[in-house]
């Protein structure tokens, strides 16, 4: 079984998805522990409601983000870390850490990437720009994360229509019902050992 580590900054619906996931044994993993940026994130209720240690790193009690995230690092290596996984994190994560757990951190995002995706695009702010750019697909990715912003390697992708009639608010509702399907999906595979990664090529072996 899988140690696995959430770290989420908002309201951690992703983060419910992947307990709920956990606590039904439809992934082969436990989340050990839960690291949040956001002192008042509803996502440390949820950790606490389900006995799930919670942890705060705030950038305003070091130095720069490096040191915040040597101090994370060493959180991880406590509890003997297997998988990260990203669910409204608000930092991008340092050098370091990225580098120790290669291949070891992933993250969902609501949209298809390359598309609406890197610096800036979060939120409801993703589901503006396809509405504004008139796209007729979107989505949401799960992916390896690496030290860029949406760049890493694509695990998995699901689309769906974008309606004439849809806002931003209906946009994100839908799609996210994709994000728990999709990350909840690259948990498991990734829990019993069935991603082979080869460059930036993720193949799914025996799923």
């Amino acid at each position: 079984m899988k140690k696995i580590a959430v770290f989420a900054s908002g309201s951690g619906s992703n983060l419910q998805n992947l307990i709920d996931a956990c606590e039904k044994r439809e992934v082969n993993g436990k989340i050990e522990l839960v690291i949040s940026s956001n002192k008042n994130a509803f996502s440390l209720k949820r950790a606490k409601t389900h006995n799930i240690p919670a942890f705060i790193f705030e950038k305003k009690d070091y130095n720069n983000l490096e040191e915040m995230h040597d101090k994370i690092i060493e959180l991880l290596e406590k509890y003997k870390i297997d998988l990260i996984c990203l669910a409204g994190y608000m930092f991008i994560l340092s050098k370091n850490i990225v580098e120790k757990y290669t291949c070891k951190i992933i993250n969902v995002h609501p949209s298809l990437i390359p598309a609406f995706c890197g610096k800036g695009y979060y939120g409801l702010k993703v589901h503006e720009a396809v509405i504004n750019y008139g796209a007729k697909i979107t989505g949401a990715t799960v992916h390896f994360v690496d030290e860029g912003a949406d760049t890493g390697a694509i695990i998995l992708q699901e689309c769906l229509t974008v309606n004439p009639d849809d806002t931003p608010a209906t946009l994100q509702k839908r799609v996210l019902e994709i994000e728990h399907r999709i990350y909840k999906k690259a948990v498991r595979l990734f829990c019993d050992d069935k991603l082979k990664i080869t460059g930036r090529n993720v193949k799914i072996v025996n799923g």
